[in-house]
């Protein structure tokens, strides 16, 4: 599964023809949640607070990117890099 992203301790990874709805999955420590694309709501699982905070800042500012990486996913092709939070 690539990691698209790290920031904070957290990963932001995305598994090749992963299944509906589009998501990507958030891990942190010994924490991992599936995150839905299009409202930013964790699907399954959980992260902390502050960490799912972070994970919804960053996810609102790459939506367009994340969209992107999860056709490509879908496609069994490698996704892109996505910028950390600063």
């Amino acid at each position: 599964m690539p990691t698209i992203s790290r920031f904070y301790g957290i990963l932001i990874q995305m598994y090749f023809a992963d299944h509906a709805p589009p998501h990507f999955h958030a891990l942190y420590a010994e924490f991992e949640a599936l995150i839905d694309l299009q409202t930013f709501e964790v699907i399954r699982g959980g992260l902390p607070p502050r960490a799912t905070a972070l994970v919804r800042e960053w996810a609102e500012q790459h939506r367009n990117e994340l969209m992107r990486d999860w056709d490509l996913c879908v496609q069994n092709q490698m996704p892109e890099k996505i910028r950390p939070l600063p």
